[in-house]
Formats: C-alpha cells, sequence, structure tokens
C-alpha cells in the first residue's frame, strides 16, 4: 500500500549491509506513531546527515507488522 506522511527522526540505526543495503531509522509520524524506515541505499543514494530531530517527508510503499510496520523507502527528500 502507498502512503503518504512526515514525521520526525527519532532514532538513527545502523545500515544494514547484508544483501541489500538499507539504511534505517525510527520516525515518528505527527499521530504519534512509530515507523521503521529502511531506505534502499542500493537504488538510490545515502541520506549524509540524517539525524534525530529531522523532519522527513515520503509517498512510499507500507508493509504492516504486529511491531507497527514498515515504510519501504527508495527515494528521499529530508526538509
Amino acid at each position: 500500500m502507498q502512503v503518504q506522511s512526515s514525521g520526525t527522526v527519532k532514532v538513527v540505526l545502523v545500515d544494514d549491509n547484508n544483501g541489500s543495503r538499507h539504511q534505517k531509522f525510527i520516525l515518528q509520524l505527527q499521530n504519534g506513531l512509530t515507523m521503521l524506515v529502511a531506505h534502499n541505499i542500493d537504488l538510490s543514494s545515502h541520506i549524509d546527515g540524517l539525524q534525530k530531530g529531522d523532519m522527513v517527508g515520503f509517498y512510499e510503499e507500507y508493509e504492516y507488522s504486529e511491531k507497527g510496520g514498515l515504510i519501504h523507502w527508495i527515494t528521499h527528500a529530508p526538509q
């Protein structure tokens, strides 16, 4: 399912370099929910300088999970 929203970076996680490489971080949405974002850095460039407190907008694929879900992030537009 495609979703569009924005939120604040709460935690920047260590990059996942196993298999398809992903830059990972936790994003807190405006409604208070948190989401894991997995930004594929094999398909798009690494978001250099990403840090806690940054605002990030996205329109990407959402995958439900009991832990809150995952955003498969292909492109980026940090604000």
